[in-house]
């Protein structure tokens, strides 16, 4: 199954690819199903957007499955990741369905090659920036710390996080912005409007009520409604990356979760590819 309205395009404007990963999962796995989950659901969800009256059937968005990462050590999946969004040709969104958050690295190591100036937004519950986790460098707890050391604390922006340990909050108060709600500074946003930009969306940034099926759910999170409000300002911004992980359907009989993260993937296409804006 692909993602709602993809097809095979030889010029595409954006390309999808998932990541079924969750081998650091440190208290409820099964993110590794977040990506056909997200196919899934997006089958019961219109192409049209009425807020941003655009269709996907107007952009050429391709699928192209999933990588092979099955039995991965995390810096080998990491490299898998880096390795395909950098073969994505410029101009191109690529688009990175999880799977467990450790896959940003990849995706921020590849695109920080081609834009030395880039900025990440994390939108998330929890600060990830643990130097080191059950022992480990690289996993979902720490992904941010890396991600810190590729393009310095000054191009790091999270929004939603309520969740870390001290050491962590230490660290996120160098950071270029770092709060619990969507809201972004204009100053900061007049920023993020002259660099390039890769955004990071984990599902638990979203309150349980309205996303229970993650792996660390938090309570006080953002409204489902915020999230995608914010994710329609991105055509406001130069995206070159985008990424939605850490939906684990396994914890969601409902299926809202993976509904969601398809309808935030609809209108970060929409917003950031539509044909007005090319």
């Amino acid at each position: 199954m692909t993602f709602l309205a993809s097809r095979p395009h030889p010029r595409p404007d954006a390309v999808i690819v998932g990541v079924p990963y969750d081998a650091t999962a440190s208290f409820r796995s099964g993110a590794r199903a977040g990506p056909a989950a997200v196919r899934w659901a997006s089958q019961s969800i219109e192409t049209y957007s009425p807020v941003l009256e655009a269709d996907l059937e107007q952009i050429a968005v391709t699928d192209a499955g999933d990588l092979d990462v099955d039995g991965l050590e995390p810096d080998r999946m990491v490299e898998a990741v880096a390795d395909h969004v950098g073969s994505v040709g410029p101009g191109v969104l690529p688009v990175v369905l999880g799977g467990e958050h450790t896959l940003t690295l990849g995706a921020v190591l590849a695109l920080a090659r081609r834009h030395p100036d880039l900025v990440v937004v994390q939108v998330d519950a929890h600060t990830d920036l643990r130097d080191t986790y059950d022992g480990k460098r690289i996993g979902h707890a720490t992904v941010m710390r890396r991600v810190v050391e590729v393009v310095g604390p000054g191009a790091l922006v999270q929004l939603g996080v309520r969740a870390g340990s001290r050491e962590e909050w230490v660290l996120a108060r160098t950071l270029a912005h770092s709060g619990p709600t969507l809201d972004v500074p204009p100053d900061l946003w007049a920023e993020l409007a002259r660099r390039p930009v890769y955004v990071s969306v984990d599902i638990d940034a979203v309150d349980p009520a309205d996303a229970p099926g993650t792996g660390n759910p938090e309570p006080e999170g953002v409204a489902a409604r915020d999230l995608l409000r914010f994710v329609r300002r991105l055509g406001g911004l130069s995206v070159v990356g985008l990424d939605v992980v850490e939906v684990s359907p396994g914890y969601d009989p409902s299926g809202r979760t993976a509904v969601l993260a398809a309808t935030v993937i609809r209108e970060a296409l929409l917003a950031l590819r539509r044909p007005d804006r090319r």
